[in-house]
């Protein structure tokens, strides 16, 4: 939000002196996120002035396009060499001959570095440029030159001050707990709170409620708990904004459109509270708040039609819904060119609703802002009363009498507060004195005592509990004298044997040459059919969130991969065409009788059954490792071409996986979505399913714009157990014997069983043995494939013979014949 300091001033009385850097760290230090101190004339360099155009001839030219050649005076000291006005072209067509306008002459720099200079255009020579809005840095208007008002100042005149632009501004990021800061009132409290002076809150006269405003009824009090209008009417339409508080729009970061919109706007930025105003010649019948019908739509104030969601709030009058409630008013009653009679609104919205419908409409304003992050609810009737008199004082209108208010509000609870607590909570001294002070600083009443009774203020809704107003008395006391005491750690601790589990196979991963990735746990449904599940596949049961970031992801996850193949997705679009990633995290399935748990009160410490129902509704919550690779697995170089990645380098994650958990995984082929059905892997764990790997399948690629043949893995971490420290293998000094062996085998069995009976079949003389060859041909015949097997021998105690290696390399091949009906080649 930004704020000029001059209209800061105006609610806090700033020490004499104080600069604009100093304010700032003021704020900073009771806990304001300020981003900046900016100067509204930066950018802004050289000879700018205020000049009066003297005559307009308009030029139209072959490209049918207009232009203005102009003769402006820009006062004696900047005259021409002849002392006569400046030639100067312009191609806009809102100001005529009598206007003031800011003009920047020859060695003027404006905002982006922008030189202006005598040039030669359109037959003339351009001596200078009159400016607009956006071209001077003040806003984004462009539609027409900055006309000043009539006989504001000389011609020559710097314009600087009378635009506000030798006045600085605050840039301050107002966070999701302090909405009460979207507003001068609420930084000016921040800011004497910060500096120990003077606040003055905004008054003013506001009647007592009678009804007589306009008919108004509440349909739903959980969304809208108290609706407040006033009217007005006999408002001037032509009469202009006033130059001031244009000025203080533009500064804030705000576009003036016109009277009655920029007073309601200016009041917004004032006290918090946004107002909407309706044309009340547009209003059919009295206003309703209620819940939009089915099928209801609403063209809002962007002239966009919007189909509307059960969910959503309305505004609505006999017509239908006329307003988007704490959003974005209707096009069907906006103020236009010809309104007179007006009715006020200023409601306090629900901020869930409001954040949903936001969301859900992909429609943030500055209303909903404020709305979302909680308004005060007693300041509506001071933010009317500050419209009406503004409208009637600029605008010639007359207050039409009434005051309307529906719905009542709940004061907040007391919260008792031990005065010790802010003290022993902070590690620091802080009198009881200074507690008291400083909560009554924030706009809290407090009984004094042992045991505080503190109310907190009706703009403060997230103080509930002590904890709330110790970091209130602790951010005033100064974060910067909280003492930095290090915790001594108790000996003997580290790393659980799961955390040391969980990194080892995290550096082994990397090791082998995946990149981690982060990617959030949300997804769309829609991946589910681009990963052809079934539909009675588990994984298509994600649990939806009550209110989602994005409502194209509203589920949480229960794979690994669309979060994976997304980032490949966005790096192949930077031009990252090789990929290896990987993350490790928590995937969410939901139990077959998911049923939710009732939500405990904060007055106690839940109980243990409580707790164990709260445990019991939670989803099954396994961590999951998950990889990808895409394109080449190794580079091309001199020492030749680039390697793609295979099924079997898949294969091999879920392998490097495994040693560095000390386990033994089965590989075995199988069919699961969204892996290609021939070159997919099942991972067993002590013959229990933990994961696949292997290439996508194609139709996936093709619906997800991946690279063909890319491959991924993904398997349960969970399923394994933390094993004992590894003992050191007992190292025989004799040499080994190193056998190999071709095993012919019908096509579909699988080399991991001819392995595992080679190995159940040498015995304990078997150190090693590995494939390194596969072959097929018309020599072998059909239907069959030949299988090498490299097998390493020894003993721990003796040399080897000969006949002991062949006995044993025999036994191997007998159990291998057995178990898959292999022949040696």
């Amino acid at each position: 939000m930004k704020i000029p300091i001059s209209w800061l001033a105006e609610r806090v009385e700033l020490p004499a002196g104080l600069t604009p850097r100093e304010l700032a760290e003021a704020l900073i230090r009771v806990g304001m996120e300020v981003e900046g101190v900016e100067s509204a004339a930066d950018g802004l360099s050289g000879p700018i002035v205020v000049g009066r155009v003297l005559s307009v001839q308009p030029e139209p030219q072959k490209n049918g396009k207009t232009i203005n050649w102009c003769l402006v005076d820009v006062g004696p000291q900047h005259a021409t060499d002849e002392g006569g006005p400046r030639g100067i072209v312009c191609g806009a067509h809102n100001f005529g001959v009598g206007d003031l306008v800011v003009v920047s002459l020859p060695g003027a720099v404006l905002p982006g570095g922008f030189a202006i200079a005598a040039r030669k255009t359109y037959g003339h020579i351009s001596d200078g440029m009159i400016c607009s809005v956006r071209e001077l840095g003040i806003g984004d208007d462009h539609d027409g030159i900055l006309v000043l008002p009539v006989d504001s100042a000389l011609p020559g005149a710097d314009p600087m001050a009378l635009l506000g632009l030798d006045d600085a501004v605050l840039d301050v990021a107002i966070t999701s707990d302090r909405g009460y800061c979207l507003s001068v009132r609420g930084l000016a409290r921040e800011a004497a709170c910060a500096l120990v002076v003077p606040f003055h809150e905004i008054f003013a006269d506001v009647p007592e409620p009678d009804g007589g405003a306009y008919d108004i009824h509440v349909d739903d009090p959980t969304a809208c708990d108290r609706f407040s209008a006033r009217a007005v009417t006999g408002l001037d339409p032509t009469a202009p904004t006033p130059e001031w508080l244009a000025t203080r729009l533009r500064l804030a970061g705000m576009r003036s459109i016109s009277l009655a919109v920029d007073i309601t706007n200016y009041v917004m930025l004032e006290t918090g509270q946004p107002l909407h105003a309706f044309d009340r010649a547009r209003l059919s019948g009295p206003i309703r708040v209620r819940r939009a019908r089915p099928g209801e739509k609403l063209t809002t104030l962007d002239d966009a039609v919007r189909a509307l969601d059960p969910s959503d709030v309305v505004v609505a009058d006999d017509s239908g819904a006329v307003a988007l409630a704490g959003v974005m008013g209707g096009a069907s009653t906006e103020i236009g060119a010809t309104t007179t009679d007006i009715v006020l609104e200023a409601a306090h919205w629900d901020p869930d609703t409001v954040a949903r419908t936001v969301r859900r409409h992909k429609l943030p304003s500055e209303a909903a802002r404020r709305f979302e992050r909680g308004v005060d609810p007693e300041i509506a009737g001071v933010a009317l009363a500050r419209c009406v008199e503004l409208l009637v004082v600029h605008g010639g209108a007359g207050d039409a009498g009434g005051y309307t208010v529906v719905g009542e509000r709940v004061p907040l609870s007391t919260i008792e507060l031990p005065v010790t607590l802010p003290e022993r909570t902070a590690g620091m001294p802080i009198a009881p004195a200074d507690v008291v002070a400083h909560l009554t600083a924030v706009g809290c009443s407090v009984e004094n005592g042992d045991v505080l009774r503190v109310r907190p203020p009706s703009w403060r809704p997230d103080l509930l509990l002590p904890a709330d107003l110790v970091e209130e008395v602790v951010r005033l006391a100064g974060y910067e004298n909280l003492p930095s005491v290090l915790p001594t750690a108790p000996a003997g601790r580290g790393l659980t044997a799961r955390q040391q589990l969980e990194r080892d196979i995290s550096r082994a991963v990397a090791a082998w040459g995946l990149t981690e990735v982060l990617t959030y746990p949300f997804v769309s449904p829609a991946v589910h059919d681009a990963f052809g599940l079934d539909a009675d596949d588990p994984r298509r049961r994600g649990l939806r969130l009550a209110n989602p970031l994005s409502e194209d992801e509203p589920e949480l996850r229960t794979s690994l991969l669309p979060g994976l193949l997304s980032t490949v997705t966005r790096n192949l679009g930077r031009g990252t065409r090789d990929l290896a990633i990987v993350e490790t995290g928590l995937v969410f399935l939901p139990h077959d009788a998911q049923q939710a748990a009732e939500l405990p009160g904060i007055a106690a410490r839940p109980s243990d059954a409580q707790l164990a129902a709260l445990d019991a509704a939670l989803p099954a919550q396994p961590k999951h490792l998950g990889a990808v690779l895409a394109g080449a697995l190794e580079p091309k170089g001199w020492w030749g071409d680039a390697r793609p990645a295979t099924w079997a380098d898949a294969v091999e994650v879920a392998r490097v996986v495994a040693r560095a958990a000390r386990a033994e995984l089965t590989v075995r082929p199988a069919e699961y979505a969204p892996w290609h059905p021939g070159r997919c892997a099942e991972l067993l764990l002590h013959e229990a399913v933990i994961g696949h790997a292997g290439e996508l399948h194609p139709r996936v690629t093709a619906a997800l714009g991946l690279p063909e043949r890319t491959c991924a893995v993904e398997l349960d971490l969970t399923a394994f157990t933390a094993a004992e420290p590894a003992q050191a293998p007992v190292i025989s000094g004799y040499p080994p014997v190193l056998l190999d062996v071709a095993l012919v085998v019908d096509e579909g069995v699988a080399a991991a069983d001819v392995q595992t009976a080679l190995v159940d079949g040498a015995g304990e003389l078997l150190e090693d043995v590995h494939l390194f060859d596969v072959y097929g041909g018309d020599r072998l015949g059909t239907g069959v494939k030949s299988l090498a097997f490299a097998l390493r021998l020894r003993a721990p105690d003796r040399t080897l013979t000969v006949e002991e290696a062949t006995v044993a390399r025999n036994a191997a091949v007998a159990a291998a014949t057995a178990a898959t009906g292999a022949q040696l080649r």
